[in-house]
């Protein structure tokens, strides 16, 4: 039973999220988002990732007492504190989104996450690291998948009937995070219509970073069949999900990249059809895991394997974190229907820039250390974006701003962090 009080703590949050849904910069921002991802850029799109800012929307300040409805006001009052606040290229579309509950097996081995022992609050993690050896790869089974229709479409029904008359649900696709990192049964971060590859990704929580580094050396044999192993779990996965019917478009505000949205012309727009596929989507090829390795071996152990995922869909966003300029031409080779390159701290701008020109998205990430923290170093954040704007101003370019994880408490820098970048642009 969902008390009167949560009801009402809904209710006004949907109306006001439907307020800013309404607004004529809605739209403009999503012509400026397509702009971009159709290599017309007018000006350089900018977004904030504030989901993961630690006391973004405090602990005290979610009213509900409802476990599922909690999670449901964390990411609307997130989304809505955005939206007022910071002044960047944020759409708020006039729905909910909610995705499939998913039921995953393990891998035939158990990956644990180990948290840090911290007497302060971390987000530091390990893991298990449960392959020691290339023998054990023989203990790795096909996961099972399976979809919780009922609990989904319960959940569905419950936001239906305390919003829905104010702010529609939409239903499709799923957070991956969610079952990566274990937050939780309602804890979706809302990321859900992001196909991440995430191939390396889960090599490393098999292995550990050490076996990474020594077996491309010594077991070359077993990195293959790591990763002949994880592209069919990926392949199974993602065709699971274009069977069963519960794939739905991210050409809109859903995290079609790493923080980026979808909005572009050469995919269909949402409800342009009532079947979905793959090829109707943005995939998200990275390999932050190998960016040690040299180019040569990253031909050779990473980039067949995600070319072959890469291929199964319509547009691809590759990396966020890794260093892309050393092996960027080769990617392109390797993937005709990429679009969008992240570009983070650890590449060469003006040569990443250089490489891309005007056919792809320059997607910048500013170095999340200067924002963070006690105190953040406004000098070396004006450099980061001066130095963004000498080598990227003409290109197809967005900012997407991830990782800020500490601000102690003040979240006015954000805005100020746009209006400073806003200025170095002339937007």
């Amino acid at each position: 039973m969902i008390s009167q009080e949560d009801r009402d703590i809904i209710r006004v949050l949907a109306a006001q999220w439907m307020e800013f849904a309404a607004l004529p910069v809605m739209q403009e921002r999503k012509r400026l988002w397509k702009a971009v991802h159709d290599l017309r850029a007018e000006r350089p799109v900018i977004l904030f990732e504030t989901a993961w800012i630690e006391g973004y929307v405090a602990e005290e300040e979610i009213l509900c007492e409802d476990p599922f409805l909690r999670s449901v006001e964390q990411n609307m009052r997130v989304t809505l504190r955005q939206a007022e606040e910071v002044g960047d290229d944020i759409v708020v579309e006039p729905h909910y989104r909610l995705g499939w509950k998913m039921q995953f097996s393990d891998y035939g081995v158990p990956v644990e996450i180990r948290s840090a022992i911290c007497p302060e609050k971390s987000i530091a993690y390990s893991f298990s690291f449960p392959i020691a050896v290339p023998e054990d790869i023989a203990k790795l089974r096909p996961r099972t998948i399976a979809v919780d229709r009922e609990k989904t479409l319960r959940l569905k029904a419950t936001l239906e009937d305390v919003m829905g008359d104010i702010l529609p649900v939409k239903l499709g696709n799923f957070d991956p995070f969610a079952y990566e990192f274990d937050v939780g049964e309602f804890g979706d971060l809302g990321f859900n219509g992001n196909f991440f590859f995430g191939l390396t990704w889960q090599l490393y929580r098999f292995i550990g970073n050490q076996s990474l580094l020594y077996w491309v050396y010594d077991q070359p044999q077993a990195v293959h069949q790591l990763m002949s192993y994880m592209l069919a779990d990926r392949i199974a996965m993602f065709e699971f999900f274009e069977r069963e019917g519960l794939l739905d478009w991210n050409t809109d505000s859903q995290m079609a990249g790493p923080r980026m949205y979808g909005y572009v012309s050469d995919l269909p727009e949402p409800g342009t059809r009532d079947t979905v596929t793959l090829k109707d989507l943005w995939g998200w090829a990275e390999s932050q895991e190998f960016q040690m390795i040299s180019p040569d071996m990253y031909k050779e152990f990473v980039l067949p394997y995600l070319a072959k995922l890469a291929e199964r869909f319509g547009l691809v966003y590759y990396g966020c974190c890794e260093r892309v300029d050393d092996r960027l031409e080769m990617i392109i080779d390797a993937m005709p229907n990429l679009r969008s390159v992240s570009v983070s701290a650890w590449s060469n701008l003006a040569k990443t820039a250089e490489i891309l020109g005007k056919k792809y998205v320059y997607s910048r990430k500013p170095r999340p250390a200067y924002l963070s923290g006690v105190n953040p170093d406004w000098g070396m954040l004006e450099k980061d974006m001066r130095d963004t704007y000498a080598v990227a101003r003409d290109r197809n370019l967005e900012i997407l701003y991830r990782d800020v994880y500490t601000i102690n408490g003040d979240r006015s820098r954000l805005r100020k962090w746009v209006e400073m970048t806003k200025s170095i642009f002339q937007i």
